[in-house]
């Protein structure tokens, strides 16, 4: 197996302590937002054998096994960070594999590098993810029902907000979540921003549940999408819970710590809550306005002591072991390849030690033993 060398994402919204204080280094002062494992090409992994991606790429079926490269062809088809949330990231979706395919295709043929600034897909694939807290992590995530979304805005007692209101009660879910949405992005900058800056200054007053929206606007003043994210339900994550996000599901992250897993892409559709590139109509495109009560997932104890947090996905797999002290040896050796992520103690795989936040890639069918005492997560795919 390999020991990981893994680039930090420093991305504005990232928390500047949590990722140091994981690891046991000193803050830089910047923020730290990402710690990306594996194989993508924007910051691939690297080992002793050199860059993961390069080695996959030279020899697929000995890194990826057999199974994994007739699934999901030779790439490693999971993406594994660790993510630090110091201010809110981006109010988001992500296509289907239908819709990534299309988009990346359109923007090929249109000639925008991709690396453009106004390029919306990156790559030809979905994105469904995982989020699971290391520490309390607070999320918005899928559609509140209309009803609920409309009693919330009505709270704020702000007159330029009426009209949503009317509308969440005037038509079928999925309609009345579509009319508003869109009405909200597409308003008019200034009148929207005026109603932004009125509906913080109430959610400030009112604090409880108004409260996350009254930071948003601190955050984004003006931002059309602090108005937006009243539409979706907010979740507080306890340590080890977990959300699974599937495609056209609108969210964000505010605040936290988590592991988080993904299908290997890059593609994200924002309309709200970011300086970068937004693309209000193929979000509302994309976007399923559905009603969601985003379900709070907690892992799923198997035999060996493993817990596993069960998705609808086969790209990848999410799994947890917690090893008291004296625990006998876990044999994770698979036909399928893996990162080992250790977040608590000094457990080891193989002969490698592994401190808080650091990890290693295990190729298919190569001998895997987990030892000593921690907390390590497990990625690998279902194939």
């Amino acid at each position: 197996m390999d020991r990981l060398v893994n680039t930090v994402r420093p991305y504005a919204w990232g928390s500047t302590t949590a990722i140091p204080e994981l690891l046991g280094i000193a803050p830089t002062g910047e923020p730290q937002a990402e710690m990306w494992m594996g194989a993508h090409p924007g910051a691939p992994s690297r080992t002793e054998r050199g860059p993961l991606n390069e080695l996959i790429a030279a020899d697929p079926v000995r890194e990826l096994g057999q199974r994994s490269v007739d699934a999901f062809g030779p790439r490693l088809p999971f993406l594994l960070k660790i993510l630090a949330a110091g201010a809110p990231l981006s109010l988001q979706v992500h296509p289907d594999l239908a819709q990534a395919r299309a988009g990346h295709a359109a923007e090929e043929a249109a000639g925008i590098p991709v690396d453009a600034p106004h390029r919306t897909y990156k790559d030809a694939n979905h994105k469904p993810e995982l989020i699971c807290a290391l520490t309390p992590f607070e999320g918005l995530c899928g559609f509140r029902t209309p009803a609920d979304a409309a009693d919330l805005l009505a709270e704020l007692g702000v007159d330029s907000l009426k009209p949503y209101v009317d509308l969440l009660h005037a038509h079928p879910e999925e309609a009345a979540l579509r009319e508003v949405l869109t009405a909200l992005l597409t308003a008019d900058p200034d009148e929207m921003a005026h109603t932004v800056t009125e509906a913080a200054a109430a959610a400030d007053r009112l604090g409880g549940a108004h409260a996350p929206y009254a930071s948003l606007a601190h955050h984004y003043p003006g931002d059309p999408g602090v108005i937006a994210a009243m539409l979706l339900n907010r979740v507080l994550l306890q340590p080890g819970e977990a959300l699974y996000l599937g495609a056209g599901v609108p969210h964000a992250y505010l605040s936290g710590l988590g592991v988080e897993i993904m299908a290997n892409s890059d593609n994200v559709l924002r309309c709200g809550l970011t300086p970068k590139h937004i693309d209000v109509p193929e979000l509302l495109r994309v976007v399923r306005f559905e009603p969601n009560d985003a379900t709070v997932l907690r892992p799923e104890a198997s035999p060996t002591g493993e817990e596993v947090y069960d998705t609808p996905i086969d790209e990848f797999r999410l799994s947890r072991l917690v090893r008291p002290e004296g625990a006998a040896p876990t044999d994770l050796t698979a036909p399928t390849p893996q990162i080992l992520l250790a977040v608590a103690g000094r457990p080891k795989a193989g002969d490698i030690t592994l401190a808080p936040g650091e990890s290693v890639f295990v190729p298919a069918g190569e001998p895997a033993e987990l030892t000593g005492t921690g907390t390590v997560f497990r990625a690998t795919v279902v194939a």
